[in-house]
């Protein structure tokens, strides 16, 4: 069986390390798992409730954004950490989606939260919030294994691709997971098709 995952990287810069891991993600992933990569995240506007009921449920890109994942199988988000958190453009499109109208499109939806960053210290911190705000959506957020990729400055060669066999192998091994991750997760969905 096949899957589509909507990749959000959580950076808006175009060379990110983000961007630079979910490429490599795609290049590594099992292949069962078709990888789409969405590129709108900075002209989502704050989430904003009066505008929301302006427009019955968000402006246009709100309901695009709403549209691809609910049609995505599973969403892949690597996000960068600011100040001991997660981007406020990520946060900002999770609120999005969290909204009740038209429909919940994060319950139930498989997610695996991966992330790199310039510091020492990787991501550990943005993904626990990001967890944390997932878990609150109801999703399916993979539990383990992480990947954490710090000082991502040297990680990447001028190609874009991670040069560390380990890093990759590390990587290789969490799309794989993932891909038995998403495949348990839809098991039920399935089930419940007419």
């Amino acid at each position: 069986m096949t899957y589509t995952v909507l990749a959000i990287p959580g950076s808006l810069r175009l060379g990110s390390y983000n961007r630079l891991l979910l490429a490599n993600a795609r290049a590594l992933a099992p292949q069962q798992l078709t990888i789409v990569q969405y590129e709108h995240l900075g002209s989502i506007p704050l989430l904003d409730e009066d505008l929301e009921a302006r427009t019955e449920g968000g402006p246009g890109v709100v309901k695009s954004l709403r549209a691809e994942v609910r049609a995505a199988d599973a969403l892949l988000i690597s996000t960068p950490e600011y100040n001991q958190s997660l981007p406020g453009v990520l946060k900002n499109a999770i609120d999005w989606l969290s909204r009740a109208g038209p429909d919940e499109v994060l319950i139930g939806k498989p997610i695996g939260i991966m992330g790199a960053s310039a510091g020492r210290w990787g991501t550990r911190l943005a993904q626990a919030n990001l967890r944390q705000a997932l878990t609150a959506t109801e999703s399916f957020v993979m539990p383990q294994p992480a990947v954490f990729l710090a000082e991502a400055a040297k990680a990447f060669d001028e190609a874009g691709l991670l040069v560390q066999d380990q890093t990759r192998q590390q990587l290789e091994n969490f799309m794989s997971a993932f891909s038995l991750w998403i495949e348990r997760m839809r098991a039920p969905l399935r089930a419940k098709a007419p």
